[in-house]
Parts: structure tokens; C-alpha cells; sequence
């Protein structure tokens, strides 16, 4: 029995959709693709380091500033007055620091005078005990040759002038050795109360660090009127003025490091198997759908957050409904660094593209 031939061409077209739609399954599965990709970037907030009118702005809005570029000036008045002020300081502290350095060595030379004296008090005091034992040798020499009448009475009562002289000096030396002990320790606790006062020496000393610290924070305050960019870039979403306030540690203006594009590709948790790190991956970018933009993919995304389980009002948790005979597979970010892009190209955050992985293109260098 011969087949006609109009139902062979039909079986074949059949056949071969049929291998065409297993083609681009295997094709699906094998390389995977999402349309739901995003262009993203490093976008710095600009914060200023202290608060002020804006004198100065050089920029305008969606602009590409260079590395080092002035975005904004500060006002710098107040804190070019509070650098003189820092530096008045600093210097007034020099000045007391050698004010009491002096101060110390002139108490130091007053615990040596005293020392000193200490030590001719003691000198005094045995002279004075020498002086004792003559005059008293003397005094009974003289008291023992009266009755023989060797000797006067005159010359007993003078022996005895001189004893009790003798003793009286022993007396003041020993009153001038209490007052000597009394000075030198008077002026040893002064020099530890000013080397107290004073500190360590040279740039270990407290006061000379907390007037430097004060006079580079001053310095440092001047520097940061002018607020320059970080990285090449682009200003985004501008809404400065002359004159407008600035707050310290307050995002002031936004901008995209040009040099830190990627696009993240969210696939279907039942696709990223296959995807590793290093893989190709096409690009294309809903604005530019004729330029397609070579990449790899970087790395895979480790979680994503849930909202079932949540907690919600009455401290109770959040779950959605779903119906039990469909199960959505949930969006895992992929991450693909970008090479070279066509020149034609210009790079947003925040714009669609779709990215299309080959698996198993980690090593080819193709």
C-alpha cells in the first residue's frame, strides 16, 4: 500500500517541529535565560564630614565628574576661625610647656639648695659637739685647779660661758638641721607636684598631644569644605542649591562609579544547577536590543528573603496562600560581570535586560 505523499510531507513538518521544540527545551535547560535582569552599579552617597551653607557648586545634575573632581564647598569661614583658634592654642601650650619646664628646674635647683643646707646643719652640729667637748674638758679643768688655787674665779665662770655658749649653738645647729629636713622636704614634694603638673617630656607630653590632636582636627574640619569625588562617576539625582544646608554624616548627593557595572540575572531556582562561576553569558539590554554584551558570571546568589513567616500584626506570622497543584519556583540573582561593551552602549542603573548562561563554558577562553 503506497502512502501519499501529502501525508509524508505532513509527518515530516510534524516530526521536525516536534524535534525543533525538543531542540530548544534541551537548548532551555542547557543554557539557561531570563528576561528578568537588571543593570546595577556602586552608587556612593556623598556625605559631607561637617555641617554648613554651601558657597560653592560646580556640578549639575547627571554630570560625569572625574576622580578628585569638586563637587561642593562648604562655607569655610567658621572653620578657618576655629583652625587660628586651634593653632593660638597650640602655640599657648608650647609656651606653658617651657614655663613649666623652667618651673621645675628652678624647683630642682631649690631641693639642691636645701640638700645643701641639710648637709651644712649636720656639719654645724658636729662642730658645735667638738666645740662641747673642749669647752666642757675646759670647764672641769678649770673647777678641779680653784680649789688648789690654780686658777681664778674668774676664769671658772668664763670656762663656763663658753660651755654653755657651746650648747646653745649645738642647739640652734640641731633647730637649723629640723629647718633644713623641713625645707627639703617642702621642696621635694613641690618638684613631684610640678613634674605631676607637667607630664611626659618632649611629644609624649599630654597637653603638647591634645593641642596637636585639636589643631589637625581643625586643619582636618577646613579640608573637608571642599567635598570632592571619590571615583569616575556620574551625578545622579542632584537636588542641591547655593546656599542649601548640609549636615554632617547626612547623604547629600548620589554617585554611579562608572567603573562598577554588573547586571543580575534572576533565574528560577529550577535552572541555576547547571550555572557556575566563570560561565559565558550574553547580555542584552532592553534600551540596546541589536548589541549584545559579552560577560561571566561572577558568582550566585546564596538567599533570598521570606516573606512567609514573617511577622506580622499581633505579632503573628505572614503566610500567603498558594494553591497546592502550583508551586512557583523562586528568583535566584545571578551575578555577570560585563567585558568590553559596544561602543553605542550606554550603561543605567536600574534598566532591564535579559542574560542567556551557557553551562559549561567556565574554562573556554573562547
Amino acid at each position: 500500500m503506497t502512502i501519499p505523499k501529502n501525508y509524508l510531507l505532513t509527518g515530516s513538518v510534524v516530526l521536525l517541529a516536534v524535534l525543533a521544540v525538543v531542540l530548544k527545551y534541551w537548548d532551555y535547560l542547557a543554557n539557561p535565560w531570563t528576561r528578568n535582569g537588571q543593570v546595577r552599579a556602586e552608587v556612593i552617597q556623598i556625605t559631607p564630614r561637617i555641617s554648613g551653607p554651601i558657597v560653592q557648586l560646580p556640578i549639575k545634575d547627571n554630570q560625569f565628574v572625574a576622580k578628585g573632581d569638586l563637587l561642593f564647598v562648604v562655607d569655610p569661614r567658621t572653620f578657618q576661625a576655629s583652625l587660628e583658634q586651634a593653632q593660638a592654642q597650640y602655640d599657648k601650650t608650647g609656651d606653658s610647656y617651657l614655663g613649666q619646664e623652667q618651673q621645675i628646674e628652678a624647683v630642682a635647683a631649690q631641693v639642691d639648695v636645701a640638700r645643701a643646707s641639710l648637709l651644712q646643719a649636720q656639719s654645724a652640729i658636729k662642730e658645735a659637739d667638738a666645740e662641747i667637748e673642749k669647752d666642757q674638758a675646759e670647764y672641769q679643768r678649770q673647777q678641779q685647779l680653784l680649789p688648789e688655787r690654780a686658777t681664778s674665779e674668774k676664769s671658772v665662770e668664763r670656762a663656763k660661758a663658753n660651755y654653755q655658749v657651746s650648747l646653745q649653738q649645738r642647739n640652734s645647729a640641731v633647730a637649723s638641721l629640723s629647718q633644713a629636713k623641713a625645707s627639703l622636704l617642702s621642696a621635694q614634694a613641690d618638684l613631684a607636684e610640678a613634674r605631676a603638673n607637667f607630664g611626659a617630656s618632649g611629644d609624649a607630653n599630654a597637653s603638647i598631644r591634645e593641642a596637636r590632636a585639636n589643631l589637625e582636627q581643625a586643619q582636618l574640619d577646613l579640608e573637608f569644605t571642599e567635598v570632592r569625588a571619590p571615583v569616575d562617576g556620574y551625578v545622579t539625582n542632584l537636588n542641591l542649591r547655593l546656599g542649601s544646608q548640609t549636615v554632617a554624616n547626612q547623604p547629600a548627593l548620589a554617585l554611579v562609579d562608572i567603573n562598577s557595572f554588573w547586571v543580575d540575572g534572576f533565574f528560577r531556582e529550577t535552572l541555576i544547577g547547571n550555572i557556575a562561576q566563570g560561565d559565558r553569558a550574553i547580555v542584552t539590554l532592553m534600551s540596546y536590543p541589536d548589541d549584545p554584551i559579552q560577560g561571566r558570571v561572577d558568582s550566585l546568589g546564596w538567599g533570598i528573603a521570606q516573606q512567609d513567616g514573617s511577622t506580622g500584626s499581633e505579632l503573628l506570622p505572614n503566610v500567603n496562600p498558594t494553591f497546592e497543584w502550583i508551586r512557583l519556583a523562586q528568583r535566584i540573582p545571578v551575578r555577570i560581570n560585563l567585558e568590553t561593551l559596544p561602543e553605542s552602549v550606554a550603561l543605567r542603573v536600574g534598566t532591564t535586560a535579559s542574560v542567556l548562561v551557557m553551562t559549561g563554558t567556565a574554562t573556554d577562553e573562547d
